[in-house]
């Protein structure tokens, strides 16, 4: 537990500042967590990043992360939209099992997609997020804080029925629903001093929706390690795990938001 908060303690004195600062320095972060986070998943299927497959995955995660202010000079430059691009990648890589004898597969090139998209969606709008006020980014990480802190203590005091023991044997329906509840305190109390809804209805039913995404987006993340037969994603963080250990919630929850027109 102290490796943990250690650990988290040293993770926010880096990350916080760039959240405050945002713009370029910002997006640089995030595209480096996102590379990481890429670099962990194509690793439990055996795909080194640093290889032609990797750099054509890479270049795809590149192009997918770019922010709306920057794609519009970028590809006016290229004259090709931002699917275009990706869709090229995605040729390539399927051209390139043919190259290599199936050494690289079809089924590598899919992992290698789905893998883009399932890292890249969420960090884009992680980077999109901030570009419309640090109130909602903040918003969103306290939410999935407080979700996972508040399922965490629920869970440990009361928690008797497991949520989904072939999946995650620890976590319980009574946490799952104590994570729902803590957020919905935390954001009615956020609403007072960061107004970022119209009505508190808004506010409830927005923050009910995102908690319990974000416990399934964890779900998802321990359903995939269970099927590679990985503890952790990585050991970037001690005591925490891999960035996608960390950042599992948030890839589902961001996108989540600007579906609902909460942000934007």
């Amino acid at each position: 537990m102290k490796q943990r908060i250690l650990t988290a303690i040293v993770a926010l004195i880096f990350f916080v500042p760039l959240v405050v600062i945002g713009g370029l320095p910002f997006t640089i972060a995030v595209y480096a967590i996102a590379t990481i986070g890429l670099y962990e998943l194509l690793r439990m299927r055996d795909i080194q990043l640093i290889s032609i497959e990797g750099i054509l995955t890479w270049v795809a995660l590149a192009i997918l992360l770019m922010p709306a202010n920057w794609s519009g000079t970028v590809f006016e430059m290229v004259g090709y939209t931002k699917i275009e691009m990706t869709f090229a990648i995605v040729l390539m890589l399927l051209i390139y099992t043919v190259v290599v004898k199936n050494r690289f597969t079809f089924d590598h090139a899919a992992f290698s997609v789905l893998g883009v998209l399932y890292v890249g969606i969420g960090f884009y709008y992680l980077i999109e997020t901030r570009l419309f006020g640090i109130e909602y980014v903040v918003y969103a990480l306290m939410v999935i804080w407080v979700t996972d802190s508040g399922a965490y203590f629920t869970g440990r005091k009361i928690g008797k029925r497991k949520l989904w023991p072939e999946i995650s044997p620890n976590k319980t329906v009574e946490g799952f629903v104590g994570g729902v509840l803590s957020a919905v305190v935390f954001a009615c109390i956020f609403q007072i001093y960061f107004p970022i809804a119209s009505t508190y209805i808004i506010l409830i039913v927005v923050t009910i929706i995102a908690s319990i995404v974000g416990q399934l987006g964890d779900l998802v993340e321990s359903a995939l390690k269970r099927h590679y037969e990985v503890k952790d994603s990585g050991k970037l963080l001690p005591g925490h795990g891999g960035i996608l250990d960390r950042f599992d919630s948030l890839l589902f929850v961001l996108p989540l938001l600007h579906f609902l027109h909460f942000v934007g």
